[in-house]
């Protein structure tokens, strides 16, 4: 059977190479992205197709998922990929937690964490469809309350970013044991440290590497894991 997936925050980085690479693989993919135009252009450029969706706006949200049921009756998988790390204006301080700017905080929550949730809760009647249905969270190591209690560790020291993708990683348990009476299979991934627009260019990795783990996790088998937090080398500490 043809598997329709919608990946968010799709139309560039690692969005982009999860789309291409399930796209690649046969996947029907629709590309959510904020810009319609851009979102075009990358779903032309993997043929697939596009809808405009905004995580953080719920009537965004809802206009695309109607689009996809009246398009394709069903979704078999969803990529939680949208993200934000610094938003236009702020800077480091902004979320360093002794000078922490509050609205930078709720604006890196807004999309990190709720528009996860507004996302998954609207795609759910469609994903209940599916024979296989998958929900991919992408998340972040750097986010791992271990190596983040590690005191040799050189992570960023960030009230922002960080906890959001902690609070992520955390929410996707809950999904995973909420959703696993109905066989909806919930996980997060680690893409590394990528150089994408997220970070300036900055990370050592690739965007193509970085999918390699939402790719795995969006293509394993009905009976396939639940709940569980892995990078492209296995699992990532909690």
């Amino acid at each position: 059977m043809n598997e329709i997936t919608l990946v968010t925050g799709a139309n560039k980085g690692i969005g982009r190479e999860i789309a291409g690479r399930l796209a690649a693989l046969g996947h029907t993919v629709v590309i959510g992205a904020r810009s319609a135009s851009a979102g075009e252009k990358a779903a032309a450029e993997i043929g697939g197709s596009s809808v405009v969706l905004d995580v953080t706006d719920p009537a965004s949200v809802a206009s695309a998922a109607s689009t996809i049921d009246a398009r394709h009756g069903r979704l078999d998988v969803l990529v939680n990929n949208a993200a934000v790390a610094m938003p236009p204006g702020s800077d480091l301080a902004s979320q360093r937690p002794s000078t922490a700017d509050l609205d930078v905080l709720r604006a890196i929550f807004e999309t990190n964490l709720f528009g996860v949730v507004t996302v998954t809760n609207a795609l759910l009647p469609l994903l209940r469809r599916s024979a296989a249905p998958r929900i991919v969270n992408v998340s972040s190591a750097g986010a791992s309350l271990a190596r983040n209690a590690d005191p040799a560790g050189e992570l960023p020291i960030s009230a922002g970013y960080t906890p959001s993708k902690t609070a992520l990683t955390s929410l996707t348990l809950q999904y995973a044991r909420d959703l696993r009476p109905e066989g909806i299979l919930v996980n997060a991934v680690c893409p590394g440290h990528c150089a994408t627009d997220l970070n300036h260019h900055s990370g050592p990795r690739t965007p193509a590497q970085g999918a390699e783990s939402a790719v795995r996790m969006a293509t394993i088998p009905k009976d396939g894991p639940t709940g569980t937090f892995v990078d492209d080398e296995g699992p990532v500490p909690w």
